[in-house]
């Protein structure tokens, strides 16, 4: 079996649910079964009833409510012929051996020859799964270990069997990374694998030096967050967003499956407080709290348990001198000689330690580790990784100091670092003390790759235009959060004529958390408080001129983006040929949030897609009313399939569910263009003036009457209505680009003047949340 076009997954709890909605996401027609419902006339009530939550919930499991269709549920009673055409069935049921195995027998008989069957389980040894089961049961049988939501997290843990045949391993593999934008980090038959059994063993380190070191829960994530490349919910945050309750599933599982020797044991003590917290109800966030609850008596007052005493008290902005003093030096945090320091190296110096121990045990390659923990767990740094930073022989040294355990890997290395770059590969060390290259995927094209043995084309401080093969350039955000200032803009124009002149194609692209955050508000709020209003319409101006040029190249721009997309960046995907959109793209023009109207054309052009999408009932007044409802809700798409309903992409562009695979998809889409291309004609639209404008404003008043807009809203909604409806034309007058692009700077300029805007700038550069003023 080669290809996977048809999924089941037998289980709709929560894992199992959300699992179906994935495959769901990638268009893939999807089977979701569950028990017959007792005492309910609908048999197949329990699956019918995971999908209405799936609907319901919040994170989104659906990257679209219209991937819902691709789901189709039933009961294990009646449904199981079902089974009969599905090229891959997914069981996560309960962690039961004797219900899995029942169910395998079943599943037996109803698969289709070369079906592959996988377990979801985490605790449970493929070996044993397996036992007593047909011979070729056992060769299309593996486990895919998804973690939890599975739509957001990149990681699928896959495990064969000594008798799983490699081209079921390969199908499920390569499905999982194409489909559904799963990176696959294959590990051996261990106990927890790699994900959870590194990252357990971390949170449960944490949580018992925290105990041992008297330390208050902010403190620990302050310590163990950041400064490690850690997400800021740290240890104690991340507990609660997980489940306290799960953990001691988790950890008995391992307990009993580990071997006796293993460090896992010394971390793994009990924790009365959690098992009291537990059987309160404070489950974390599901529940009524947990390390961190709201207190809604106190007015939502945020507060936090105090570890001593076992009493809530008011949660505390943590003073720990140790991260302070250490800024970015990461050795210098694990050197500090004070409580937070001790506690910082006692915590990731064992951690690193043990991530060390399970090289040629979880897996053999480190690069499997580094990319289990970074995915699974948020880490930024892979334990590897962060021992490079730290310096393998200071690490050593340290462990030896301390009365550690020094891993074998360590001596393999023998202080030299985990990885290096060789002739511009990346390398990795192996067991056999030898450096191995490190491969991409196949059909993989990373820009950081490029980066190693090319020099940019052009560069300044805020971007750089890459050769990337096949007559295409990329052209890269580089500032923070890529946010656009006039260097980018400048270096965009270069662009264009470099690209004119030497190449076939622009893609525009950055492996940055983020594609764009949009316009750099920190400098128009300075232009601003020094009264620069011309510098302000220049760079208006300046963007509005590079954003056309990219629009009239005569080569193709394809726009790349995963992460948010706001504001400027979207206008610029808005301005490009096409799209090649990572599935996780959360575009949106959100510039009322500061007060604002978008101004590099952004207004122009979702006008001009919504009066061609030719759904709507006829005349001016439905586009342009979807368009001011769009924009002036600041609405973003969660989704790059989201984006697609409010026209930030168009139909014809292109989803890539694998972000490594975003950028090779965007190159092939960009030299399919570039075939016999030919810019766009401009586009002029007959607006209705001052009629449209007034119904415009008339609803956001009325809304404001019952209290739904504020003050300023009206404000920049009348701004906004006066774009979109062509300003003060009379009925049906032509309104070409020149025109449109003229009413946007004007009104953005009278808007970036109003003192409440310029609040809402402040307040948002500030505190990061818009201003309701």
């Amino acid at each position: 079996m080669t290809e996977i076009k048809k999924v089941a997954v037998i289980g709709a709890g929560v894992m199992g649910a959300s699992i179906a909605a994935h495959v769901a996401n990638a268009g893939v027609p999807v089977v979701l079964l569950d028990i017959v419902a007792k005492d309910n006339p609908n048999r197949s009530a329990i699956a019918e009833g995971a999908l209405e939550k799936l609907l319901k919930a919040d994170p989104a499991p659906f990257m679209s409510k219209a991937a819902a269709k691709f789901v189709t549920t039933g009961n294990v009673e009646d449904n199981l012929d079902l089974l009969g055409d599905c090229d891959w069935i997914i069981e996560a049921v309960i962690e039961r051996l004797d219900v899995k195995q029942a169910l395998y027998a079943r599943i037996e008989a109803a698969r289709k020859p070369g079906g592959v069957v996988s377990s979801n389980t985490s605790t449970i040894p493929l070996a044993t799964l397996v036992e007593g089961l047909p011979a070729g049961f056992a060769e299309s049988f593996i486990i895919t270990h998804f973690f939890n939501p599975p739509r957001y997290m990149r990681l699928l843990e896959v495990v064969g069997g000594e008798k799983s045949k490699p081209e079921a391993l390969a199908a499920v593999s390569r499905f999982a990374d194409v489909m559904l934008g799963k990176s696959i980090v294959r590990c051996k038959d261990r106990p927890g694998f790699i994900a959870n059994r590194l990252g357990v063993y971390w949170l449960q380190t944490a949580v018992t030096e925290a105990f041992r070191s008297g330390l208050d829960v902010e403190e620990v994530d302050a310590i163990i967050g950041r400064p490690m490349g850690i997400p800021k919910t740290g240890v104690f945050g991340l507990l609660d967003l997980v489940g306290l309750d799960l953990m001691p599933h988790i950890t008995a599982s391992l307990a009993a499956t580990l071997p006796k020797d293993d460090p896992f044991h010394a971390a793994n003590t009990p924790v009365p407080l959690v098992a009291k917290l537990i059987a309160e109800g404070y489950t974390g966030r599901k529940g009524k709290g947990g390390f961190y609850r709201l207190n809604h008596e106190k007015g939502k007052l945020k507060e936090a348990i105090d570890l001593k005493t076992g009493e809530f008290r008011t949660s505390r902005k943590p003073e720990v001198e140790a991260v302070t003093a250490s800024g970015k030096d990461l050795v210098r945090l694990l050197e500090h000689d004070s409580a937070h320091g001790r506690y910082a190296w006692r915590v990731l110096g064992q951690t690193l330690a043990y991530a060390a121990a399970l090289v040629g045990d979880a897996a053999d390659e480190i690069e499997s580790i580094d990319e289990a923990m970074r995915l699974g767990y948020n880490w930024k740094f892979g334990p590897f990784e962060l021992i490079d930073q730290l310096g393998g022989a200071w690490f050593t040294a340290k462990l030896e100091a301390g009365g550690f355990a020094v891993p074998a890997m360590l001596g393999v290395a023998d202080g030299r670092p985990f990885y290096r770059v060789h002739e511009g590969r990346r390398q990795a060390l192996g067991l056999d003390g030898v450096y191995h290259d490190v491969p991409r995927p196949e059909g993989v094209i990373m820009l950081e790759d490029i980066k190693r043995t090319a020099k940019p084309v052009l560069r300044n401080g805020s971007a750089a235009l890459w050769d990337i093969g096949d007559g295409v350039a990329c052209f890269e955000f580089t500032t923070k959060m890529n946010a656009i200032d006039p260097d980018t803009l400048d270096l965009l124009m270069r662009s264009v004529h470099q690209v004119a002149k030497d190449y076939k194609a622009l893609v525009i692209y950055n492996e940055g958390s983020n594609f764009s955050a949009g316009a750099n508000l920190g400098l128009a709020l300075f232009a601003a408080n020094i009264a620069a209003w011309s510098e302000i319409e220049n760079l208006v101006a300046q963007g509005q001129t590079v954003y056309r040029m990219l629009k009239y190249a005569p080569f193709p721009v394809v726009g790349a983006p995963s992460g948010l997309s706001l504001g400027g960046g979207c206008e610029i995907l808005l301005n490009c040929d096409a799209v090649q959109a990572h599935a996780e793209t959360y575009m949106g023009l959100v510039e009322v949030g500061v007060g604002l109207i978008p101004g590099w054309g952004g207004c122009k052009e979702m006008l001009q897609r919504w009066f061609a999408l030719g759904r709507l009932p006829k005349g001016p007044m439905p586009p342009i009313s979807r368009v001011f409802e769009i924009i002036g809700m600041a609405s973003v798409a969660k989704s790059a399939a989201e984006a697609k309903e409010f026209l930030y992409l168009k139909s014809t562009d292109g989803v890539t569910m694998n972000r490594y695979r975003l950028l090779a998809d965007a190159k092939a889409k960009a030299l399919k263009l570039a075939a016999g291309y030919a810019p766009p004609a401009p586009q002029t639209l007959n607006l209705p003036g001052r009629s449209a404008k007034a119904a415009l404003k008339m609803a956001v008043e009325s809304l404001a009457r019952l209290g739904k807009a504020t003050r300023h809203d009206v404000v920049i909604s009348t701004a906004l209505a006066d774009v979109l409806s062509g300003g003060d034309t009379d009925t049906m007058l032509p309104a070409d680009e020149d025109a449109m692009l003229k009413l946007e700077r004007a009104n953005f300029m009278r808007l970036i003047r109003h003192p409440d805007t310029l609040a809402r700038i402040e307040h948002m550069l500030t505190t990061g949340k818009p201003l309701r003023n």
